[in-house]
């Protein structure tokens, strides 16, 4: 297959640590999927070994324990994570969603007690939006926090949940005044630990089965005033608005490499595979094929590119991220189910990372709000 395009936000600094996210996550990360897969989590100890060779929070400054680098460092390990085909590790959450809403909107107390510990993988994270009845419409959550003096006391229940089953702290979504509308929402920063906190079953998923996304429940949970991000609350709905744009692109970059670790398993397939006295590749439609997708799969890293450099000079607005993001799944969804395809009955079976690489990306057309959500944010620009 023809050399991959250099993207031209990389630089040697990022080269090096690609070599370093590369060997980590073959080494620490392809060799457990099955049974990742099977336990339905990772190993809690996965977070301590990243957090020691330099891999978490790589874009919180220095001065927090992090990495002092760009959002373009958490690209290059997402990147080297999805080209070993895991979906298990929950560091997109961890890292570039949770610790960003901390690094943005957190009092320095707030900051000092957990990005240092995220950094290290002494402490996981989540961030709890989705409810039951309440997916991508967040105004229409229910989960309320009532203050009583100086405490909040926080009553709902949340699913679809990443990292849930070993997160030290979560990021709650609620409301802390019913009747101002998105005013009156607030970010809480809720330890896992405290009492009337329960961690529900882990959930049963057609993909992303490595993964632990969980139900949470909260019953009259008490949580310190200080305990709302940035101190004052109401500020919730506009602190979640401002931080999805990045959390799209990062969706879009994850797309990305499916399509592109599809082509490759198949280009690669397709040549050692015979039917009818010849390799695959030999036939003109799997050749024909195989070049649709690798310009489909070339056009999408472009548009990406391209986005994660306006991003990296702070330009990134909400509706191109949109784009972004309803582009590369739906075309990943293409291209991967075409690659499935390809490998014949073989494609279908669990031993083929195509297998897992075709029902794990169809998700990302639903989270981080659904492909008809992003098609109305970018309706309104119009």
């Amino acid at each position: 297959m023809q050399q991959a395009r250099r993207s031209p936000w990389m630089t040697g600094e990022l080269d090096e640590l690609r070599a370093l996210a590369r060997r980590f996550c073959s080494n620490e990360l392809a060799p457990h999927q099955e049974r990742w897969r099977e336990q339905h989590h990772t190993d809690r100890e996965l977070w301590r070994k990243g957090g020691e060779v330099g891999l978490l929070c790589l874009s919180v400054p220095e001065e927090y324990g992090g990495g002092g680098g760009t959002y373009a460092h958490e690209a290059v390990v997402l990147e080297e994570q999805g080209r070993v085909g895991d979906t298990a590790w929950g560091i997109g959450v961890h890292c570039v969603v949770a610790a960003h809403y901390l690094l943005a909107y957190g009092t320095d107390a707030q900051k000092r007690a957990w990005l240092p510990r995220m950094a290290t993988g002494e402490a996981v994270v989540a961030i709890a939006m989705t409810e039951p009845d309440a997916g991508s419409d967040l105004k229409g959550i229910a989960t309320r926090a009532t203050l009583d003096g100086d405490t909040y006391v926080v009553n709902g229940a949340k699913t679809f949940i990443t990292n849930a089953s070993q997160a030290d702290l979560v990021i709650v979504v609620a409301k802390t005044d019913p009747d101002a509308g998105a005013r009156g929402i607030s970010l809480l920063l809720v330890e896992t630990d405290r009492p009337g906190f329960h961690r529900g079953r882990i959930l049963e998923k057609i993909g992303q089965r490595g993964q632990d996304a969980s139900e949470l429940f909260l019953d009259d949970v008490r949580v310190p005033r200080t305990a709302v991000l940035g101190g004052v609350a109401g500020r919730g709905f506009g602190q979640l608005m401002e931080q999805l744009p990045q959390e799209r692109l990062t969706v879009a970059v994850t797309a990305v490499v499916s399509m592109e670790t599809a082509l490759a398993h198949t280009v690669r397939y397709a040549k050692e595979r015979e039917a009818f006295s010849q390799r695959v590749f030999d036939f003109q439609n799997t050749r024909f094929t195989l070049a649709e997708l690798a310009t489909e799969a070339r056009v999408a890293r472009a548009f990406v590119d391209e986005c994660l450099l306006s991003h990296l000079r702070g330009e990134l607005d909400a509706s191109t991220a949109a784009m972004a993001k309803l582009w590369t799944t739906e075309r990943a969804s293409r291209v991967v189910d075409r690659c499935l395809q390809l490998h014949g009955g073989y494609g279908y079976m669990a031993e083929y990372p195509i297998s897992h690489l075709w029902v794990d990306q169809r998700v990302q057309r639903i989270y981080g709000g659904t492909s008809e959500v992003m098609k109305e944010i970018i309706s309104r620009e119009l």
